[in-house]
């Protein structure tokens, strides 16, 4: 669904790519791993049309996508979250739930679409009136992806969605996760420090390191790699 292709990306004179290149098969979750500064977000960042990439070419569902303004790639079907999730604060969150709707022009759809975000985090219908920066980092999360689920997306993008959150929250929003990838067929690229978590629901992934793709097995393979257990599984 998603192919990648010797993908370089600079911010002046630093390199923050060097010929990546991964695919993602459709109906798949699909992590990217690796430490801070990796190119992970940058990554995720290229492929959304917020950043131009110097050389390489992004396929998406068959057609080239690179090069291409954000909006027209999410109308697409592929939508992005964001690292640090990005919710609009003085919004509430029913408000923020609609600005993820902003291209979808069926009144009935949308109201569709924000009942089942509501079905798979009936926390944001209890605070449907609540500012979204009175929300906690947890509840920012689900809003932030309940945003984008707005959108109608057919593939989803989530950078560090564990980022700053409490650990109980974290599982919680992990098993939506793969319940929005199966109960909906998303196609989902995860890019998440914690490896083990992302690791666990992935049934593929890709390490990065300075740039560069290392690695690249199942989840499994990846998880008994002495040397990915090493740096980035704790052993």
């Amino acid at each position: 669904m998603l192919v990648i292709e010797n993908l370089s990306v600079s911010y002046g004179a630093i390199r923050a790519l060097h010929g990546v290149s991964l695919q993602v098969e459709a109906g798949s979750i699909v992590t990217l791993i690796g430490s801070n500064g990796a190119g992970k977000s940058t990554t995720l960042r290229t492929v959304s049309g917020l950043i131009r990439p110097q050389e390489g070419r992004i396929t998406y569902e068959g057609e080239r996508i690179d090069g291409q303004p954000a909006h027209r790639i999410v109308a697409r079907g592929l939508c992005h979250v964001p690292e640090g999730r990005m919710v609009f604060a003085n919004l509430t969150v029913r408000e923020n739930l609609m600005m993820g709707a902003y291209l979808q022009r069926d009144a009935a759809a949308i109201a569709r679409e924000r009942d089942y975000v509501f079905s798979v985090f009936p926390r944001l219908a209890e605070r449907e009136k609540q500012q979204a920066g009175t929300l906690s980092g947890g509840e920012q999360q689900m809003l932030a992806i309940g945003r984008a689920l707005m959108g109608q997306p057919k593939f989803l993008m989530l950078d560090e969605p564990s980022l700053g959150i409490a650990p109980l929250l974290v599982k919680t929003i992990f098993q939506r996760i793969v319940e929005i990838n199966r109960s909906r067929g998303i196609t989902i690229l995860l890019v998440e420090q914690n490896a083990n978590l992302a690791l666990e629901i992935a049934s593929h992934g890709f390490v990065l390191e300075t740039g560069r793709v290392i690695l690249s097995d199942t989840s499994a393979a990846l998880r008994s790699d002495p040397k990915v257990r090493s740096a980035y599984l704790g052993g």
